[in-house]
């Protein structure tokens, strides 16, 4: 009994020279464990809330856009890129709302929303506010901007447009020779492809033009500057 009384002495002076080195460390990763589950929880939730949020303006939006309200448009789309700026709806609702502000003819408005997407939304969102936007610098004779919106890497479904766009920015610009070039490589370009504009094969693109339909307009193009494919 004396000698297991003793292990038992031993055993816990060992504890406590243990927990005396690294008792504050085991607590400090304890605590930091906890600090982690608490802040993923956290973050969770406010991901689920900000997103219901972001729903609701943004359904609301899309009713104002119905009702072909301009108060509430430019109401709805300021919340969502102020208050959900990090949701995909706050491009969803910019991008509607610009295209609602050019059929109401403020194009300054609706420059301002494309260009919030441009510089804030990913992959095909971001590079359709830039290809929208450079459209109406190119209505503006703003060509040198325009040109701006174009540079950089494009998603794929995308190139052709951009490519297209640049076309029509030199024509504009009397550039014939290097429009017919833009318009050849873009018809190129999309032969090869074989799909869509904008959209995977065999599904409609964000205008709804097939290959073929696509090809006939570049081609178009190109007849009319005298080109040549």
């Amino acid at each position: 009994m004396a000698t297991y009384d003793l292990e038992e002495q031993e055993q816990l002076a060992e504890i406590k020279v243990w927990w005396k080195q690294y008792g504050n460390l085991l607590i400090n990763v304890l605590t930091a464990a906890a600090l982690i589950v608490i802040a993923w929880q956290g973050w969770n939730w406010y991901q689920r809330n900000q997103a219901g949020q972001s729903a609701a303006v943004y359904s609301v939006l899309q009713k104002a856009v119905q009702d072909k309200d301009l108060q509430k448009i430019k109401a709805a789309s300021g919340e969502l890129l102020e208050k959900f700026g990090s949701t995909s709806y706050a491009s969803l609702g910019a991008l509607s709302a610009a295209k609602a502000l050019v059929e109401a003819d403020d194009a300054k408005t609706a420059k301002l929303q494309l260009s919030w997407v441009a510089e804030n939304a990913k992959d095909e969102l971001r590079d359709l506010a830039r290809l929208r936007l450079a459209t109406l610098l190119l209505d503006e004779k703003a060509f040198d901007e325009a040109f701006k919106q174009l540079d950089g890497s494009v998603s794929p479904s995308f190139e052709v447009r951009f490519i297209e766009l640049k076309g029509d920015i030199l024509g504009a610009q009397d550039k014939k020779s290097e429009a017919v070039g833009a318009y050849q490589s873009a018809l190129g370009k999309l032969k090869d492809s074989g799909k869509t504009v904008g959209g995977e094969s065999g599904s409609p693109g964000w205008q709804g033009q097939s290959s073929a339909i696509y090809q006939q307009l570049l081609q178009q193009k190109l007849d009319a500057l005298g080109g040549e494919q």
